[in-house]
């Protein structure tokens, strides 16, 4: 059953069905903890795994992992995805309706450093999920995918129907091996999956690995920020609100059908490029603090711009993300100062 509520001014859809079991992967994550808040407060039934890696601060996931666990049909289990074993016994455990794969290694930089951790999780991790998917004819996977598989395409804005065959760097290919890997399973399996191109998601509870942390953390301290190709770039900034609103109208139209192969991709963005200048000047004035900036060549592995072309999902889902860079800046600071006890 599906009932409506408001969002600013937009009706929008929820789900209120309490029976509803959802297995939720990498849900101490940034998108897996609001994805899993979301469909707690309405009623269904979440397990969600995380390995608790030490990535990044393992302090503020278990701070959202607590916030969680208060939701009485919340289970957390502590693992990896990889372990199959342990992920064969949850499937057989629990009958799942819908799985949401957020679980990845994430970053890019960090997968020229430490690439074994990316075959693990990314590409074992998701076989794993597959393969109990197809056993267990779950009724719809939904997994994450990266703006990241279109590297430096030159077609701007990216489309879904864009080739995506040269990622730079070890992060997207693996993004790109999962979508060659659900779109054989579809294909071959029936099993309805839809890919997730997210577009550099950003708002409370974020990842301290990306731009909006780093930069607000190091201004803040009055450190240098390191800015890449000397601030000559774009991002499709994406607010965590509109991403999980997305995906929960993906979840509530129900998965992929024949006609559409039961395979599905879609952009997750904002369809709004910000320069980084202009985003550091934003972060500058919620913090009442000038940034000192160390400018630097582009780094490997980073695109220049990400622009999403997100009028296949706008169609689907009847929703078009909202918030702007100014909004979004607005709410992130001031969850920012609030975590960490900053005075300004």
């Amino acid at each position: 059953m599906i009932c409506y509520r408001l969002l600013g001014k937009e009706v929008i859809q929820i789900i209120q069905n309490t029976n509803r079991l959802i297995f939720i992967t990498g849900c101490a994550g940034f998108i897996g903890f609001h994805l899993s808040r979301r469909l707690l407060e309405e009623g269904c039934q979440v397990i969600g795994i995380d390995n608790i890696n030490d990535y990044y601060d393992v302090t503020l996931k278990y701070d959202r992992l607590n916030m969680l666990k208060k939701y009485q049909k919340f289970h957390f289990v502590k693992g990896s995805i990889d372990n199959k074993e342990l992920v064969e016994s949850l499937f057989e455990q629990y009958q799942f309706e819908i799985v949401i794969n957020l679980a990845a290694q994430a970053g890019i930089r960090y997968s020229i450093e430490n690439p074994e951790s990316y075959i693990q999780s990314n590409l074992v991790g998701f076989a794993n999920i597959l393969e109990c998917c197809k056993h267990h004819k779950i009724s719809h996977l939904i997994y994450a995918s990266s703006s990241s598989v279109y590297g430096n395409n030159k077609h701007i804005p990216s489309s879904i129907y864009d080739r995506v065959d040269h990622p730079i760097s070890l992060y997207a290919a693996t993004k790109k091996a999962n979508e060659l890997m659900a779109y054989t399973y579809s294909h071959t399996f029936k099993l309805p999956t839809t890919g997730l191109r997210f577009f550099t998601v950003y708002g409370p509870w974020g990842r301290p690995d990306m731009a909006l942390f780093k930069f607000s953390n190091a201004i803040i301290n009055q450190q240098p920020i390191e800015v890449y190709n000397y601030g000559n770039m774009k991002r499709d900034f994406t607010y965590i609100d509109d991403v999980v609103e997305s995906v929960m109208r993906i979840i509530n139209n129900g998965p992929p059908k024949e006609s559409d192969s039961y395979y599905k991709i879609y952009n997750i963005g904002n369809h709004k490029p910000v320069k980084l200048d202009y985003f550091i000047q934003l972060i500058e004035v919620q913090l009442g603090k000038k940034a000192i900036l160390k400018l630097l060549p582009m780094n490997p592995g980073e695109v220049l711009e990400t622009y999403a072309d997100i009028e296949q999902l706008v169609n689907d889902i009847k929703y078009r993300p909202q918030t702007s860079i100014e909004e979004g800046l607005i709410k992130f600071t001031d969850w920012f100062k609030d975590y960490k006890n900053i005075k300004t």
